[in-house]
């Protein structure tokens, strides 16, 4: 049987655990092979027997730690890659943190430019890493994770939020960079997961988060969240042949029809659909401004 993603190599970044760890399963379940990499190197290791014990025989699963928002660990890790498996076809930008939590007035600054640092530079860095490759081979694929912070405010979490916004936006700028090169670049927002990150959220406390969105993760937590396997999907099929051509949107795991966006590729090229985009008073039916 055919899988999706045989004879793809891919770059899954974050993956020691949580959505990386789903997400680079999935991807070795349809015929891929992967290079993970995370910062802990005993987590990383356990992964990598996990995934190479599906794997056939002639795939390959390779471990890497690395900090993704440090420059020089992002280039051995792209030169590795490029090196093992002499092209690379897929970037997934997974690895995240929520950083501080709590106003920004009092919030540790360290903590927050340390998030920044993660989320956003550890999107950016692999991209300027790996998109002399994709060029030079007319082909690529970037996956960039973002959440729910780019598309509304999240109060007491703002580090996150903007880092998210930020990541959005960059994928949005990348895709236009790179149409002409046949290098696809899209985000994903997968919904409110059952992670260490939702955990995070909960220990903090009401006070630090907000009482009404505390309350929210609760009962996310209680109802299991999001099941990891819709965003892993979701990114098997932009890792895929099936997405040839969409480009430059942020398609949610959870409420878009994702499967049947082939279908749609000349409305998503001629539209700005699944993209973040000004609201002005005619958008919303009033006659001033």
């Amino acid at each position: 049987m055919t899988r999706q993603l045989d004879g793809r190599a891919i770059i899954v970044t974050g993956a020691s655990q949580g959505l990386g760890r789903a997400i680079a399963r999935t991807f070795v379940v349809e015929g891929a092979s992967v290079m993970i990499c995370a910062r802990n190197e005993r987590a990383l290791e356990e992964v990598r027997r996990e995934l190479a014990a599906l794997a056939s025989g002639d795939q390959a699963v390779l471990a890497r730690t690395a900090d993704v928002s440090r420059r020089e660990e992002v280039e051995s890790l792209a030169a590795a890659a490029i090196a093992a498996f002499r092209q690379v076809h897929v970037l997934v930008n997974n690895a995240g943190v929520y950083g501080p939590l709590g106003p920004i007035e009092s919030v540790g600054w360290e903590e927050w430019e340390r998030a920044l640092a993660i989320n956003l530079f550890g999107s950016v860095l692999p991209c300027r890493a790996l998109v002399p490759h994709f060029k030079a081979n007319r082909y690529g694929k970037i996956i960039q994770l973002s959440g729910g912070g780019a598309t509304s405010p999240l109060p007491n979490i703002s580090a996150y939020a903007a880092s998210k916004a930020a990541v959005v936006r960059f994928a949005e700028t990348l895709a236009e960079e790179l149409r002409e090169h046949g290098v696809d670049v899209n985000s994903i927002a997968p919904g409110v997961l059952d992670t260490r990150l939702l955990d995070d959220v909960i220990a903090a406390g009401p006070e630090r988060v907000g009482a009404e969105f505390h309350k929210r993760m609760i009962e996310q937590k209680t109802q299991g969240g999001t099941p990891l396997e819709k965003a892993s999907e979701l990114a098997m099929f932009l890792a895929s042949p099936a997405s040839d051509g969409i480009t430059g949107k942020l398609l949610s795991a959870v409420w878009d029809p994702w499967r049947d966006l082939p279908r749609h590729r000349e409305d998503l090229k001629r539209t700005d659909v699944y993209t973040l985009r000004r609201i002005v008073p005619k958008d919303r039916g009033m006659d001033w401004g």
